[in-house]
């Protein structure tokens, strides 16, 4: 079984991450796990410079296939905000039901046909041989109304509820980005 580090300190993530592997014969770690302490600073302008930059940079001391991943909701009434600053959006430390709610605020009045949005999520793979390879997906969509579901394609729905959870569409995008950056 050959180990990753995937570079996040959130035990959470890791633990949904190798749930989602589960049928793959690889065991993801944390950068804790690893023994890397680093703090990564996310200052590129894209998702794609973000992920890169952690994965390269925690490869560059584990030794090992590092992945890393960028995701953020982009709202076009918004100016694609939040972005890149999703979770960062009013601060680090603000729960995402506020992060919601001050999202729904911004939208009350805005008519469906204009409220846009997509869920963008961006794998990075940093290979010790020097390879980098990166998988990009989007999950376009319509910001409903607070605690409505609206539609992304037919037969599928996608529910922003107040505690921020992904639906079954981006976890299986997740995995199929995975797959594509580990083959």
């Amino acid at each position: 079984m050959e180990t990753i580090i995937f570079a996040t300190k959130n035990k959470g993530k890791i633990k949904e991450i190798n749930e989602i592997l589960a049928d793959m014969d690889v065991n993801v770690i944390s950068m804790e796990e690893a023994g890397i302490t680093i703090d990564v600073v996310e200052d590129g302008k894209t998702f794609e410079e973000n992920a890169m930059k952690k994965a390269v940079q925690v490869m560059e001391i584990g030794g090992k296939i590092t992945l890393s991943d960028d995701s953020g909701l982009e709202i076009d009434y918004m100016d694609k905000a939040p972005g890149i600053y999703s979770a960062r959006f009013m601060g680090e430390d603000t729960p995402y039901p506020e992060r919601f709610k001050a999202i729904f605020e911004k939208l009350n009045g805005v008519p469906e046909e204009k409220r846009t949005a997509r869920f963008v999520s961006c794998i990075a793979a940093a290979f010790p041989d020097g390879r980098r390879l990166v998988s990009y997906d989007t999950v376009e969509g319509i910001i409903g109304y607070e605690g409505k579901q609206y539609t992304l394609h037919p037969g599928e729905t996608f529910k922003f509820d107040k505690l921020g959870r992904h639906s079954v569409t981006a976890e299986k995008r997740f995995k199929m980005a995975l797959l594509l950056v580990l083959e």
